[in-house]
């Protein structure tokens, strides 16, 4: 059974009930290349995220935001259940702990599943809001779309990389590192093509930058070339 499975891979190295991990964990896993080379698919990705010459940017970002945070949320479900308040105290990434921020701009200190809970709420909120995310034609983003844009990534990032440095353990036991793989280094060259996330402020940048560079997709600046045909975000 796959619990079964995933107890066998954990039983020695259980999370202490501080949501520190033993000095043994120390290891990244995923920075192995036995594991970070894992993908599900051997496509281009630096193709796949240039924007098409006939469509619009912010369809663009649109489209590709919203699919992001689909796909998260649903590599995050593979693993919730043991992405607890007991295990992860803190919304934990490495050395690096995150806050939540309510509307009136107040510092929350939470756990890990109420911290990804108010990113898949907030950004759901978001996404289905046809002020933010227009579908119709003839609507027009906001002028305060990119930076909400860049704030959704933001939010999808922390939540890719709590995966990494807390569940990926559980993520191997279930055979899924593939498709994380495979998510992060889509998700890291497309927030790098259209600047989406600044490397210089989530100190765990570095460290899971690595995971996409030893699965073979450096994560610099992304070459042209033929774009995939992608559906319109819009709706006549």
């Amino acid at each position: 059974m796959v619990l079964q499975a995933v107890g066998r891979v954990l039983r020695k190295s259980k999370a202490k009930p501080n949501g520190k991990k033993p000095a043994a964990e120390e290891k990244k896993v995923y920075l192995e290349p036995e594991y970070a080379k894992s993908r599900i698919t051997d496509c281009e990705f630096r193709e796949l995220v240039v924007l098409p010459r006939e469509i619009d940017l912010n369809e663009w970002l649109a489209s590709n935001t919203t699919t992001f945070f689909h796909h998260v949320n649903l590599q995050y479900s593979t693993i919730s259940e043991f992405c607890t308040g007991e295990a992860c105290q803190t919304m934990a990434v490495c050395n690096t702990q995150y806050y939540w921020y309510d509307e009136r701009g107040k510092k929350v200190k939470c756990t890990a599943p109420q911290y990804v809970d108010f990113v898949m709420s907030s950004v759901q909120k978001l996404v289905t809001d046809e002020d933010v995310f227009p579908t119709k034609y003839g609507r027009e983003f906001p002028s305060s779309f990119e930076s909400l844009v860049k704030k959704i990534c933001r939010y999808l990032f922390h939540v890719l990389a709590h995966i990494y440095s807390s569940h990926f353990k559980e993520t191997l036991a279930l055979e899924l590192h593939g498709h994380l793989n495979t998510l992060y280094i889509h998700f890291i060259l497309f927030a790098r093509e259209f600047n989406l996330l600044d490397p210089k402020r989530p100190p765990s940048w570095t460290t899971t930058r690595r995971c996409c560079a030893a699965a073979g997709a450096t994560v610099g600046a992304a070459r042209t070339g033929p774009a995939v045909g992608v559906q319109g975000h819009r709706t006549m």
